[in-house]
């Protein structure tokens, strides 16, 4: 398999996983993301996208959109870093918490009950990393890796 081939591949997977590891905490393990969880996912889903049209993009366009897929990725380890910061303490943040609502029922009690999620303290850790904190360590390292093959793929 040619390393753009792989890279095209990894630059829909690692997101995907990540993703599909945010939603399964938050709809299966009962973690409700705070507003800088949120701020994460943005690029994920913008790196999806662009991954699924590099599959089914003309040759000379599937190279630019990996790059931008990995960019998004590369985006999202960014805001990962910060939000583990704002939860280790090593900074302020720019929202201390925001409120997320259940679904179903009457819209203003389900605002008004639902649980405040702060973003300076991690709902979950293994060990001394965070959800974000492993976000920003597996999409840094992937999206590098997807501009290393991209790059490598090029001098081939």
């Amino acid at each position: 398999m040619s390393r753009v081939i792989t890279a095209r591949s990894l630059a829909l997977a690692v997101p995907a996983a990540l993703m599909a590891g945010a939603l399964g905490a938050q709809f299966i393990g009962g973690l409700y993301p705070c507003e800088m969880c949120h701020w994460q996912r943005w690029p994920h889903y913008a790196a999806i996208t662009l991954a699924l049209l590099a599959f089914v993009a003309p040759r000379p366009a599937r190279g630019v959109l990996v790059a931008l897929a990995a960019f998004a990725i590369l985006t999202s380890g960014a805001i990962g870093v910060f939000h583990a910061g704002v939860e280790y303490h090593w900074w302020q943040g720019i929202t201390p918490c925001s409120r997320v609502a259940s679904h179903g029922g009457d819209a203003l009690s389900e605002i008004l009950n639902a649980p405040i999620v702060r973003c300076d303290a991690p709902q979950w850790t293994l060990g001394p990393i965070s959800l974000a904190g492993f976000n920003a360590l597996f999409s840094l390292a992937g999206g590098a890796t997807i501009l290393a093959l991209l790059a490598k793929g090029r001098q081939a």
